[in-house]
């Protein structure tokens, strides 16, 4: 089945809801498959084999997504913020394409004869729409942000979302007066999952094109939004922002509020929670490789974890909830044997929606269909999952391994510390050495924070280095940039 249906199903049964609103455009459910009939007519003219997006937020967004399935080849959206090489060699390796995208963000790409751009602005043309949807294997290919070498081409089948979809939203579950701000960037899973997830459960959605706090709260108080997924840095700025008094309140419309992408500060999450009392949060966790969520810790467990007065508990907000029921996970330990509670190792994840596979390098799934995350971290007795970080972020001091996580957790509950990154830095005695990073919200000494972690864990998890940031660099989708962070403390060491 492809996910075209999903918008086919919502025209049929709603069309004249609101679908679209960005500026002065909006659109129905109805108008909204017309321009994707007419989009899909237009890549298959082209004779594409990709349809290609690089632009910011927006209706042609979606309208390209739908396009793209009608027409029978994959979506693949880009990021507007690599540089002209960078998206020159992306550009090259999904040709021949027709490029929906801001001409502005061509500057400096040398595109291949084979992709057609075409300004988002205007995109579709008019004319006839596609007479019949062409069926496809391959609906979406994402490109992984290529911390290392270059960014992999990650392939998400029709089957894959759709086994997200149907088995995390029900059709039609939005009330006609339900809105959520779409702000994940359109090149992540989150966007293009939640794309299809307000489609299916027949949500508006309002686009903000570029992230700002202050627009975003206006954004909500004027199209009275209802639900919004926002990535830890964006709840941050939003927070401040409200905290600081610049921007007006949040309207009492605002029920729900996802958040993703990366580790959120608990001292964030609390405040969220006090400044808007009456909002549901959930914490999502997943991958681009798994058609996005695969772990949720939901509204309720939110409150009773900042409630609790027992630790076990309360820790529970600093994890991202328990798998979906469609999701098997384990944790593996070094030997590839499932670990017992609150030993933590590797996660493992199986599911129809997990996909787990690359252009260039196949179908990495073992045979019964395990699929390793590459991400670290461990189960509670409860089965909530605690994330660590990638395999790759491990410190390897005098032969023992240890997870910059663990000690992250603990500087982060010094009542100075408002931020903190720990990474492995050379140290000539040990191979490598345990650095940290904070943010600080009051002064406090490198020895107080050594002696800190230590009351918590062995010595030898006590930062050797300590440098004090304004601030710690992440991406646009809340991922912390480990690489820089031990760039910086290298230089410091």
């Amino acid at each position: 089945m492809s996910i075209a249906t999903l918008l086919e199903m919502a025209a049929e049964a709603m069309p004249d809801r609101e679908a679209v609103v960005c500026g002065g455009l909006r659109l129905t459910y109805a108008g909204l498959l017309e321009r994707s009939r007419r989009a899909a007519a237009q890549i298959v003219a082209a004779g594409a084999g990709y349809a290609g997006y690089l632009a910011v937020n927006g209706p042609a967004a979606p309208v390209t997504l739908f396009g793209a399935a009608l027409a029978g080849v994959p979506y693949s959206p880009l990021n507007y913020r690599l540089t002209g090489e960078e998206l020159s060699a992306l550009l090259a390796r999904i040709d021949p394409a027709l490029l929906v995208c801001d001409p502005a963000y061509l500057k400096g790409v040398q595109a291949p004869a084979g992709v057609t751009p075409v300004d988002a602005a205007s995109f579709p043309a008019p004319g006839e729409g596609l007479a019949e949807a062409v069926e496809s294997a391959v609906a979406v290919q994402l490109f992984t942000s290529g911390t290392t070498g270059q960014p992999k081409a990650a392939l998400l089948s029709h089957d894959n979302l759709m086994s997200y979809i149907l088995g995390t939203v029900e059709f039609m579950a939005a009330e006609e007066d339900e809105a959520t701000l779409v702000a994940a960037p359109p090149y992540h899973i989150a966007g293009v999952a939640g794309l299809l997830s307000s489609i299916y459960a027949g949500r508006k959605m309002v686009f903000l094109p570029n992230f700002d706090p202050k627009e975003w709260i206006r954004l909500t108080n004027e199209e009275r939004i209802t639900n919004a997924f926002v990535v830890p840095t964006m709840l941050q700025r939003i927070v401040e922002v409200l905290d600081s008094g610049a921007g007006a309140g949040v309207a009492p419309s605002l029920r729900a509020v996802a958040y993703g992408g990366g580790k959120a500060p608990l001292s964030v999450i609390e405040r969220a929670m006090a400044l808007f009392p009456g909002v549901d949060f959930t914490n999502a966790y997943g991958l681009t490789e798994t058609s996005s969520t695969i772990c949720l810790l939901g509204p309720d467990d939110h409150r009773a974890a900042a409630v609790s007065e027992q630790a076990e508990v309360r820790r529970r907000l600093g994890s991202v909830g328990r798998p979906l029921p469609s999701i098997e996970l384990e944790v593996r330990d070094d030997h590839g044997h499932p670990a017992p509670p609150g030993v933590p190792g590797l996660i493992f994840v199986r599911g129809g929606q997990v996909a787990g596979e690359y252009r260039e390098q196949g179908d990495l799934r073992d045979a019964d269909g395990w699929f390793c995350t590459r991400d670290h971290g461990w189960l509670d007795d409860e089965g909530f999952l605690f994330l660590e970080g990638r395999a790759d972020d491990v410190i390897v001091r005098g032969g023992e391994n240890i997870s910059p996580g663990e000690i992250e957790d603990v500087l982060l509950r010094h009542p100075a510390v408002r931020d903190a990154a720990v990474v492995g830095v050379p140290d000539v005695a040990w191979g490598e050495a345990v650095a940290a990073a904070v943010v600080l919200s009051a002064p406090v000494t490198t020895e107080e924070l050594q002696a800190w972690v230590k009351a918590s864990l062995r010595s030898s998890r006590a930062p050797q280095v300590v440098r004090v940031l304004d601030s710690l660099p992440y991406n646009e989708t809340g991922k912390l940039l480990r690489r820089v962070v031990r760039e910086i403390l290298a230089d410091a060491g």
